[in-house]
């Protein structure tokens, strides 16, 4: 199955985290403004595609780019993905249920949002 971590990422600039998918060989990655709960939507905006390493990496970022945490981690099933939704069963330590990320209609530029819904 395939793998995805949450990761607390304390930045210069700031805190956001991290939700990171497994798909063909790299994680999928989105930056979520808030700590993911239940049933809240989320602001997020895509990030380039990581390396499978941060799925158990805990540390600083190289470039003075902060520092990350392991916020939640575990294995998911693919339930859609297209280019501008993404569905997933979440198997994780506190993150067990359906998770959707998807572009905001009439978004300009990189506009998207997280939801979770527990099981």
């Amino acid at each position: 199955m395939p793998r995805f971590v949450v990761l607390r990422h304390d930045t210069p600039a700031g805190l956001h985290w991290d939700f990171m998918l497994e798909f063909a060989g790299a994680l999928r990655t989105w930056a979520l403004q808030e700590e993911p709960t239940v049933t809240q939507t989320i602001p997020a905006h895509t990030l380039p595609d990581h390396r499978l390493a941060y799925l158990d990496y805990e540390g600083p970022v190289s470039g003075d780019r902060g520092s990350v945490s392991q916020f939640d981690t575990g294995t998911f099933e693919t339930v859609e993905c297209k280019d501008e939704l993404v569905i997933v069963q979440l198997a994780g330590t506190k993150l067990t249920g359906r998770a959707v990320v998807e572009r905001v209609s009439g978004s300009c530029g990189d506009g998207w949002q997280f939801c979770f819904v527990s099981d």
